[in-house]
């Protein structure tokens, strides 16, 4: 099933927890293929991830009165990561661990255009599109959502260099 792992991926990030994300991720494929015929040959994973994403804000709408907060497992999330030393392992975990509840404690809609972009690698556009809302937005939410996780982390942005891929990346676009 293509796009199964940016389905789950975006599922995990917006609702927090794997059991949650697998319900999510089930009942936006069967959206999705109730809406097939509607698909017009457009971008095929930005459409099933804006169902993930419709899908999943009204999952949690729903069901989420309580506020379940699951680990993330980095073992199902992350490429294997090869034959490092127990040292190397033990402080990549650790740097792991600072991003992810970094990432966590932001709020929704910066955790969404960051695991859009970042982890799936979705360009502007396709953000628009999954999310629902202009460019601008898109670009404004992603330079405040890495402002926010660079905060949270201790680092300073890194200006110039930053605002110059993203001007390259908006010519691909």
């Amino acid at each position: 099933m293509p796009h199964l792992r940016a389905a789950y991926n975006l599922a995990r990030w917006l609702a927090r927890d794997a059991q949650d994300a697998e319900d999510i991720v089930q009942e936006a494929f069967v959206r999705a293929f109730g809406f097939f015929e509607g698909f017009h040959g457009q971008d095929a994973r930005a459409w099933l991830l804006a169902i993930v994403r419709n899908t999943g804000y009204t999952w949690l709408r729903q069901n989420r009165s309580r506020q379940l907060e699951t680990a993330f497992d980095e073992e199902v999330h992350s490429p294997e990561a090869g034959s490092l030393n127990a040292e190397a392992s033990l402080l990549r975990e650790a740097d792991s661990r600072l991003v992810q509840d970094a990432l966590e404690a932001l709020p929704r809609e910066s955790r969404e255009v960051l695991v859009l972009r970042e982890l799936e690698g979705l360009s502007y556009k396709q953000i628009s599109e999954v999310a629902g809302v202009p460019l601008g937005t898109v670009m404004s939410r992603l330079a405040r959502a890495r402002q926010a996780l660079q905060a949270r982390l201790g680092r300073k942005p890194s200006g110039q260099g930053r605002a110059k891929k993203e001007a390259d990346e908006l010519q691909r676009d």
